[in-house]
């Protein structure tokens, strides 16, 4: 069923294993999802699905397939899956219109997509006139003079009949080929506006992404600069301590000198004083 899932199954025990995407799908997931988007699919009178419907479909399938972080789903995954799952009826549907009945589709979600998003939903088959029903035989005498006149009357009305029924006949046919092209262009209109919705849902995303990633350079540059006035108010307290040391250093060098000048004093005074004794 590679055509069914996303998942990938080894062919062999001596195969080597393909890594499994994050983003896969399995076939109970995916029917599951039918299931959800059916739903509200059939209650919005099948029309196109809004953000939050997305929202609620993605939490009926993430209630019974998302335990974990893997296999938890977004609405505009759910979104993107369905349209892959259209995508690929719109391709069975058409092997089955040619095959003219030959061909069985073998892929199990076609069945369901067919009643919900198939040509007999969108076009409706006109309904056929009443059939008229064959009366019981019944064996007449000849008909009188009174009545053979009558008969020719309306042998000489048929052809006007036999023209209004072939007219009828017509209009019944331009009517149905109105009706089916009609449908074909709302089916065209609502494959546009599920497109235009798309691309809106993904700027929507787009728009929500480059939010956060502004909000997190603003927290960054937040951090930075408390960084940078810690680094400041640091080197500011280095600095000041640097010139407490060298004033106490300069201090300490200056009373050495001063000592010393003392000692050398009287040092000399004391020489002075020993040749007079």
């Amino acid at each position: 069923m590679g055509d069914l899932t996303d998942s990938h199954t080894p062919s062999s025990a001596n195969s080597r294993q393909v890594p499994i995407r994050e983003d896969c799908w399995s076939e109970d997931a995916t029917s599951t999802l039918i299931d959800a988007w059916g739903r509200r699919f059939l209650e919005l009178n099948r029309g196109n699905l809004r953000q939050k419907d997305w929202q609620d479909v993605a939490d009926s399938v993430n209630s019974l397939h998302g335990l974990t972080k893997k296999t938890h789903r977004t609405d505009v995954q759910c979104k993107n899956r369905i349209d892959t799952v259209k995508k690929k009826y719109k391709t069975e549907r058409a092997r089955v219109s040619a095959s003219h009945g030959n061909f069985v589709s073998s892929w199990p979600f076609y069945a369901r997509l067919d009643e919900l998003i198939g040509p007999t939903v969108s076009m409706k088959k006109p309904s056929s006139p009443p059939l008229a029903l064959p009366l019981p035989f019944r064996k007449t005498p000849p008909p009188s003079a009174a009545a053979s006149s009558a008969i020719v009357a309306v042998s000489q009305k048929r052809p006007a009949a036999a023209m209004e029924d072939v007219s009828f006949r017509r209009n019944y046919s331009a009517a149905a080929a109105a009706a089916a092209a009609v449908a074909l262009s709302e089916e065209e209109e609502d494959e546009e506006e599920e497109e235009e919705e798309r691309v809106s849902d993904d700027e929507e995303a787009e728009g929500e992404g480059m939010s956060r990633l502004a909000r997190a350079i603003k927290r960054f540059g937040e951090v930075y600069e408390r960084v940078e006035a810690e680094k400041v108010r640091q080197m500011v307290e280095l600095e000041k301590q640097r010139m407490q040391f060298a004033k106490d250093l300069e201090l300490q060098r200056m009373h050495m000198f001063m000592e010393t000048q003392v000692q050398l004093e009287r040092i000399k005074r004391g020489k002075k004083s020993t040749p007079s004794a």
